[in-house]
Parts: C-alpha cells; structure tokens; sequence
C-alpha cells in the first residue's frame, strides 16, 4: 500500500452499501467493444482481496446514451477495431466526465485511430499528453516508478499512458501500446506470465483506485 492508502480506507468505508462497478461502453463502429470478457471479474476481484474494496463480481455493459450510464463512477472503453460515436453520445460523455465521471481507455491494438479521433469529437479543445511518471495514477496503491508494465509487444517499445485533462482533472487515462486488458484476463487465455499479469491487475486497480478518489 501506498499514497493515498488511509484516504482509500476511508472512502470505502462509505461505499459499503454500494458495491463499485465500472461501466463497459458499448459502441458502434464494427469494433469489439465485447472482448476481454475476464478482464474486469479479475480486476475487481484483486481490488476485493488487496484494496479491501466493495466491488460488483463484474462491469455491466451500456450504451452511452442508455439512462442509467451516467450513475457508474468508471467507465472502461477497449478493442482493436473502429469506435464511433454519435452526435448523442459525443454530447453525453462530455457532460459525464466533466461531471466526475472516468473513462479508461485501453489500446487492444487497432483502435488508436478511431478512439482519438472520436474523443476530438468530445473535447475538441483538448489534446491527450504523455503522463509523467511521478502522476499519482502510477502510485496511488501500487507503485510503478517507470510508469505503465509492458504486457504484449505489439509494435515494441514502451508502453505509453496518455491523459485528457479537463479544468485540472484527469478525466480520461488511455493506455497505448501495452494491453493491461489482456493482461487482467484469465491465465489460460493469453498465457502471459504471472509475473506480468499480476503487474497488468495492480495497475487496474490503481486505475480504478484513483478514479474513484479523483
């Protein structure tokens, strides 16, 4: 445990009567917004069993415009294919995540594209910048000094997390080039190594962590 730890145990001790669930985005654009289908059962188990944290067994899957997306602290958007979004939903996430809500962003590998050109479309004043090391989504349970664990090579060199950052606020966290996703799935399925996917389940955690506190 480290920063933030007593911070973290006092705020879940006021969400014990509402287990946290992230929400899925279900988009349009022919990508498979449905894969990684052990990813977050993982990573809310590991958030139950280190983090002490109340936690759903899994995400449920939404629309952007369905009614009850905006009540989810955390949203969660993954693939390989093309996302995109309607003149609805453009209008919908901005006002969710400039009214507290977090989206994290996770390149399966092939969305990079089609994810940066649709969240143009929600903050066209913003651009995505590199996130130093020292930011506290890298150190808020966990600690990464050398910033996000490399899971699959894809195109090589180093992972790279990328940040929208609203009015101060961190709003999205986009991780590139290293698939944290499929590291956080069963074992059986990707076969990564342990000590590798252990590293891609803290680093979820500390995701989902310092969403819920930020």
């Amino acid at each position: 445990m480290f920063k933030y730890v007593f911070i973290v145990l006092i705020l879940f001790s006021f969400l014990k009567a509402q287990p946290v669930q992230p929400v899925r985005i279900h988009y349009d654009g022919g990508g498979d917004w449905y894969g990684n289908k052990t990813t977050w059962s993982n990573i809310l188990k590991k958030a139950r069993a280190e983090g002490g944290i109340n936690t759903a067994e899994r995400e449920i899957s939404l629309k952007i415009t369905d009614t009850e997306f905006k009540q989810y602290p955390i949203a969660y958007i993954a693939g390989h294919g093309n996302i995109a979004f309607s003149e609805q939903e453009v209008e919908v996430l901005r006002q969710y995540l400039i009214s507290g809500g977090f989206l994290f962003a996770d390149d399966d590998y092939g969305m990079d594209k089609s994810f940066r050109r649709e969240m143009k479309k929600v903050f066209p004043e913003l651009e995505f910048v590199e996130l130093p090391f020292a930011h506290p989504i890298y150190n808020t349970f966990y600690k990464f000094d050398a910033g996000l664990p490399k899971v699959h090579e894809h195109d090589g060199g180093s992972p790279k997390g990328f940040g929208l950052i609203y009015k101060g606020r961190l709003i999205c966290f986009y991780s590139f080039n290293t698939d944290i996703s499929d590291g956080c799935e069963d074992q059986n399925i990707h076969n990564d190594p342990p000590a590798i996917r252990e590293k891609a389940l803290q680093m979820a955690v500390n995701i989902l962590i310092y969403a819920l506190l930020n």
